[in-house]
C-alpha cells in the first residue's frame, strides 16, 4: 500500500527547481519510499533525524541520494497514513536539516 503523499508548498518548489534529471531521480527515490516510508528501525526505508548542529528534526526522516548529493526530508503522518515531503535540497553545509526545522515549525 502506498502511502498518500503531500508537499509542503516550499517542498514543492524546492523540487520544481532541480535540473531536470535531479527532478526524476528524487521523484523515483520518493516514490520508493513511499511503499514503505517508516522507519528502518520498522522495516521500512526511511532514516531517522534527531539533533542536527542545534536543529530539533525530531520525528522527521530522510531519504538520502548520494550520487547526486540530494536529502529528501519527510515526515509520517500515521493517523491518516500519509507522507508530508518537508524540504528537498543539496546537502551543503547542513542547510537542508535548517530549512526542514523551519518548515516545520511553520506548519506545526
Amino acid at each position: 500500500m502506498k502511502w498518500e503523499l503531500r508537499y509542503l508548498p516550499e517542498a514543492a518548489d524546492d523540487l520544481k527547481k532541480l535540473a531536470g534529471n535531479q527532478r526524476i531521480l528524487v521523484v523515483k527515490a520518493i516514490e520508493k519510499v513511499r511503499e514503505n516510508p517508516l522507519p528502518v528501525q520498522e522495516g521500512g526505508y526511511g532514516k531517522p533525524l534527531g539533533n542536527k548542529r542545534g536543529n530539533n528534526l525530531s520525528g522527521l526522516l530522510k531519504i538520502k541520494l548520494r550520487g547526486a548529493g540530494i536529502r529528501v526530508v519527510y515526515r509520517l503522518l500515521r493517523t491518516e497514513s500519509q507522507m508530508l515531503v518537508v524540504v528537498i535540497g543539496v546537502r551543503a553545509d547542513e542547510e537542508v536539516y535548517k530549512l526542514a526545522s523551519r518548515r516545520i515549525q511553520n506548519d506545526r
